[in-house]
């Protein structure tokens, strides 16, 4: 901390001459010295980019089979400091645990490109990605602490699940089956079954974070689908000849976000979590009704802006200033989006651009009135969502 500004605080009167001199004492004795933590970083990071260097330019001339021995020998001491020192360097410093069980978790992801490459092979992405997953989430799960073991473990399960759907549905080849796209669209929208399970386990665990931080994204990815939904039925992208089989897929994944929803609100009954599910079963609804919806985009903008006014219902409910200010921008630029979808001819007049502008900036100001004056206090935000 500055201390002219501490210094400022003192001349203003907001702390007394012992606090000032209380504060000054702390941050003297918890100084870090951040040039010299810089200049041995500068140093690692050019001794790594030279060991990548001198690697790559013999990467060819490197056996293979002593590459893949190299690679698994750094998983495998990852893994051995994980489990035999984990203890010790989550007393010492949480973010170290966090970082090396994400680069673990990183060397098992690549071990599988490394291990085609060396053997000349091949095969759907999908294979090498659900073997990742049975063998290092299980790890991120039990050591995780934060968001980026939260997003990993999450965002390798979307990424096989919608490129296993891909290869079912021949990536992209017309007219797959009823229960083709009723499994596909069950398997895509199973990623935010990790809501109810991060939802149980957080006060029980030891890692409330890691597990907050999970049900926390699980959360936007079935906002986020629901959102594209709506932007899929406002352009008219869904499929005309297919009704049935196509709405039924969007059941499908809208069931799964309901069902999802309704086991988080029963496993953390508090405001917090009856909030999260209340938001994840209303995500739920929107598919369905969005393909119903296909091309008409009056009613998908207000199913979009329905899901989003629920999202600030639920956010002042439960507290939370950012998602409140999010669900607010998020409702405001979807009525900019829609004036220009509904008077497009008049864009291409001075007069038209004149009267969008005003709009857009008319929206930009109530949606910051509205955000000032109804946001929760900052003191009281997100608890979790």
């Amino acid at each position: 901390m500055s201390t002219r500004k501490i210094a400022a605080w003192h001349a203003a009167g907001l702390i007394d001459a012992d606090t000032r001199d209380a504060i000054l004492a702390y941050e003297t004795a918890h100084a870090r010295p951040l040039a010299l933590w810089a200049v041995f970083g500068i140093g690692a990071l050019a001794i790594g980019l030279g060991i990548v260097s001198v690697i790559a330019a013999n990467w060819e001339d490197i056996p293979g089979q002593l590459r893949l021995g190299v690679h698994l020998a750094l998983i495998a001491a990852g893994l051995a400091v994980l489990f035999l020192r984990e203890e010790q360097f989550a007393a010492d410093s949480p973010w170290a645990v966090e970082a090396l069980v994400f680069v673990t978790a990183a060397l098992g992801l690549t071990f599988f490109g490394h291990l085609g490459q060396v053997y000349q092979t091949s095969s759907p992405l999908w294979k090498p990605l659900a073997a990742w997953l049975a063998l290092f989430v299980p790890l991120l799960l039990l050591t995780g602490r934060s968001w980026p073991s939260a997003l990993a473990v999450l965002g390798g399960a979307v990424w096989c699940a919608w490129d296993y759907a891909a290869a079912l549905t021949g990536y992209g080849a017309p007219d797959p089956s009823l229960s083709l796209l009723v499994w596909t669209a069950f398997l895509t929208a199973l990623p935010v079954a990790f809501a109810p399970i991060a939802a149980a386990l957080r006060a029980r665990s030891l890692r409330p974070d890691f597990w907050r931080r999970l049900e926390q994204i699980a959360l936007a990815y079935g906002v986020a689908g629901a959102s594209l939904a709506t932007a899929f039925a406002a352009s008219g992208a869904f499929g005309e000849e297919r009704l049935a089989t196509e709405w039924a897929s969007m059941a499908t994944s809208g069931a799964v976000a309901l069902a999802a929803g309704l086991a988080t609100i029963a496993l953390r009954p508090g405001i917090s979590g009856r909030m999260s599910g209340a938001i994840m079963a209303g995500a739920g609804l929107i598919p369905p009704l969005a393909y119903l919806a296909d091309g008409f985009t009056m009613p998908a903008a207000l199913l979009f802006m329905a899901l989003w006014a629920g999202i600030a219902a639920a956010a002042l409910a439960a507290h939370w200033r950012g998602v409140f200010q999010l669900a607010v921008a998020a409702i405001a630029l979807r009525l900019i989006i829609l004036s220009f979808e509904l008077a497009s001819d008049l864009l291409l007049s001075g007069f038209g651009l004149i009267l969008s502008g005003l709009l857009i900036l008319g929206v930009a100001w109530v949606a910051v009135r509205v955000s000032k004056a109804f946001a929760p206090p900052a003191d009281d935000a997100e608890d979790a969502a």
